[in-house]
């Protein structure tokens, strides 16, 4: 049983998904913080995958990867980014997940061979991990995946409405996200939908004290008081959430409707007014950039748009940063295959920085080894992140240390595999730990560019890859000037490369964009951009 005097929000969505729960929960979260609750969030999936990293990033988006290895949903991205947490496998949950856990304890007879069913066993293993993610905090915030009204949602709004009746009504706050359409033949918003979707929760029980409107213009008053009427919450409990041109104003546009303080009245929490001051500088360093630097990020078209969440923001951050305006320019890798080095200088030639991302799979990668070359050759700052590392690796084993046959085992049985599979492990994984996910330390060497960046020897960073750097090559890739900068000691396993004759030339087989903070960007992201600023003036000079 929850402890009585914890606190609870749970966010609900309404009319359509993609309205931004997840931004509304990690909003509320920061500000809630800022006026020092202990908080943490929790974010509930309806889907039947045991974890999203089965899942396509076409479909899904990125998959978000916390310090103690587990693939969780993109929006744990948008709660660490937002406040200070860090998250584990406790705070994402799937159906999937749930439904595997009633049907084990069932096959170790944990039911006493009862019927097992919806109600109670699956609402009480929901309600098992909404208690484990509130145990050390002061106030959870949970939000629920998908739509009222579907099919698929219905366990969890049962679950949270037994939950508000077990911890008392009084230490539980519900609400509700959804959208006002703007009919463009009628020329008005409407707030029908909105009242149909309140409906719907309350015809399951669920009463909501607080309705948050999600529109793309701003909703006049007549229909805000019409959304309190129908749907029985007080007029200072609805609040607008806009479209923003920055996600990082949200937090600001709620605290300035004075949605945090009404959180705090309802749950009878009184606290000081939160500290926005990093916030507000991060959007004034947004919106006041002193010049524009092009990054190339060069990957598979299908994979640029949708996989790479945490990498824009992290990019972003390190812009904030430097005060300065990013143009990503996405270059699709297969274009840059078998071109000439007039061709590819053409291709590029406004860039300022390249950067090749993680990845999986063959397809595109003899273009990114291109652009590496590019890169490498022509002193433009160079970011290669996981699959950029090791073809950083490859392109440096083939031109620079005589290794003509370089290449991956995850590309090529045959050849010198520069990038292998370790002992023990298999392409799918059939054979046991596949791949290397969640945080590991690294040692850096001093007197290099990492140290520089770092400014420290000891860091731990998280990863999500299968193969790795191939130790029996090292020597030969050092002595042709490859300097290998840090390293995991445990696992003896290369963890940053760079080139010391080179402005800016540097890999990672880690994912940093996963630490990256708005008001904390990763050093790696900030320093890469202002190399990419210095590279813009030396063209200039």
């Amino acid at each position: 049983m929850a402890k009585k005097n914890k606190k609870y929000i749970f966010i609900t969505g309404g009319v359509a998904s993609s309205l931004g729960k997840g931004l509304a929960a990690a909003s509320i979260a920061s500000l809630l913080e800022r006026r020092g609750i202990k908080i943490n969030l929790l974010k509930m999936d309806p889907y039947i995958n045991v974890d999203p990293g089965t899942m396509s990033p076409t479909q899904h988006g990125e998959v978000f990867v916390t310090d103690d290895g587990a693939e969780t949903d993109l929006d744990l991205g948008h709660y660490e980014r937002f406040t200070t947490l860090t998250l584990s496998k406790k705070n994402n949950f799937t159906t999937g997940q749930v439904y595997l856990q009633v049907i084990e304890n069932e096959r170790e007879g944990k039911y006493l061979g009862k019927t097992v069913q919806v109600v109670p066993h699956i609402t009480n293993e929901i309600k098992r991990r909404i208690n484990l993610a509130a145990e050390d905090c002061e106030l959870l915030i949970g939000e629920i995946g998908g739509t009222v009204g579907d099919i698929e949602s219905q366990p969890y709004l049962e679950s949270i409405r037994q939950f508000a009746h077990d911890v008392g009504t009084e230490n539980v706050l519900f609400i509700h996200l959804v959208l006002v359409p703007y009919i463009e033949a009628a020329g008005e918003l409407k707030s029908k939908p909105a009242q149909h979707s309140v409906k719907e929760l309350r015809s399951l029980g669920l009463f909501p004290q607080m309705i948050i409107l999600r529109a793309d213009r701003d909703i006049d008053e007549g229909i805000v008081e019409k959304i309190a009427l129908f749907c029985n919450v007080k007029k200072q409990n609805v609040f607008k959430s806009l479209d923003q041109n920055l996600i990082y104003k949200v937090p600001l546009a709620f605290n300035k409707q004075g949605l945090d303080q009404r959180i705090t009245e309802e749950l009878g929490m009184w606290t000081t007014n939160p500290n926005t001051s990093s916030l507000e500088k991060v959007v004034y360093n947004a919106e006041n950039p002193r010049d524009t630097v092009n990054i190339g990020i060069v990957g598979k078209y299908t994979e640029l748009i949708e996989s790479y969440k945490s990498l824009d923001e992290a990019l972003s951050h390190g812009a904030f940063a430097n005060q300065l305006k990013l143009n990503l320019v996405y270059i699709d890798a297969e274009e840059l295959e078998g071109k000439s080095a007039n061709d590819v200088a053409s291709k590029l030639k406004d860039i300022h920085g390249v950067l090749v991302p993680g990845g999986f799979g063959e397809r595109g990668t003899e273009g990114k080894i291109t652009a590496i070359k590019h890169a490498r050759e022509n002193n433009i700052p160079y970011f290669g992140i996981c699959l950029g590392l090791q073809l950083a690796m490859i392109e440096f084993a083939r031109n620079c240390a005589g290794i003509s046959a370089a290449t991956s085992e995850e590309f090529s049985e045959n050849g010198d595999l520069v990038i292998h599979y370790m002992p023990g492990q298999t392409r799918d994984g059939s054979k046991g730990a596949s791949m290397r996910l969640g945080a590991y330390d690294c040692e850096i060497k001093k007197k290099t560019l990492a140290y520089k960046i770092y400014g420290k020897t000891q860091i731990s960073e998280r990863h999500r890859h299968r193969l790795e750097v191939n130790n029996d090559y090292l020597e030969r890739l050092q002595n042709s000037g490859m300097e290998i900068s840090g390293i995991n000691k445990e696992l003896n396993l290369v963890e940053i490369i760079e080139l010391p004759t080179h402005p800016y030339f540097i890999g990672c087989q880690y994912h940093p964009e996963f630490k990256s903070k708005p008001d904390l960007p990763h050093p790696l992201f900030t320093t890469f951009i202002e190399a990419t600023y210095q590279r813009k003036g030396s063209l200039h000079e």
